[in-house]
């Protein structure tokens, strides 16, 4: 296939497909999504050869709005995403996950993909300030799980924190939870991903 007939195929004239090609015009997930299409390829294999990236797997959503049930889909629905090769989390495993819902709108639209490292294979002192994705088992046995920015009040205590401009998620979340509770910290926020 000729330069002229994927720029055709993707709607764009031969020179901003060359600008594309060349690095000059950032490549968006979607348009990686189209050129996968057209080559019949999987997104990441457009940048596997990459020097500098790691791809991560999104297997299912997370929410960012109140504690809800996590989900993981069926295989097929995985896709992976591309993020940098950072030195410091070479090493480790790195998940992803769709966040659902509004209590994170203002850093992660739905649907981003957050990129989060595991707590277990990670164990550090949690930082104020950071976003971590947070799990909830009631005693029923039902997990949850939510995505948040972890704070502190003046008496030490911990909270998470939302950061939303919807006025049903202002409050902050005590981390404590109610009686019979366990809650675990799953993993740090390392990266965002979000779709154009």
């Amino acid at each position: 296939m000729t330069q002229a007939e994927v720029a055709e195929r993707l709607g764009l004239d031969l020179t901003n497909y060359n600008r594309l090609e060349n690095g000059k015009v950032e490549l968006t997930y979607n348009r990686m999504r189209e050129l996968a299409d057209i080559f019949n390829v999987e997104p990441v294999d457009l940048i596997s050869d990459s020097s500098g990236v790691r791809t991560v797997r999104v297997r299912g959503w997370v929410e960012a709005g109140s504690w809800r049930e996590a989900s993981e889909w069926d295989e097929q629905d995985w896709y992976d995403v591309a993020v940098p090769a950072t030195p410091g989390l070479s090493t480790l495993s790195l998940y992803g996950a769709e966040t659902r819902g509004p209590s994170m709108n203002r850093v992660y639209p739905e649907g981003t993909v957050i990129i989060f490292t595991s707590m277990i294979e990670r164990p550090e002192e949690l930082e104020v300030g950071k976003r971590y994705v947070v799990e909830r088992e009631k005693s029923d046995g039902l997990r949850e799980a939510t995505v948040k920015a972890l704070a502190r009040d003046e008496s030490g205590n911990l909270w998470l924190m939302p950061d939303s401009n919807d006025p049903r998620h202002q409050e902050p979340i005590a981390l404590g939870g109610d009686a019979g509770d366990i809650i675990r910290i799953i993993g740090r926020v390392v990266y965002s991903v979000r779709p154009e």
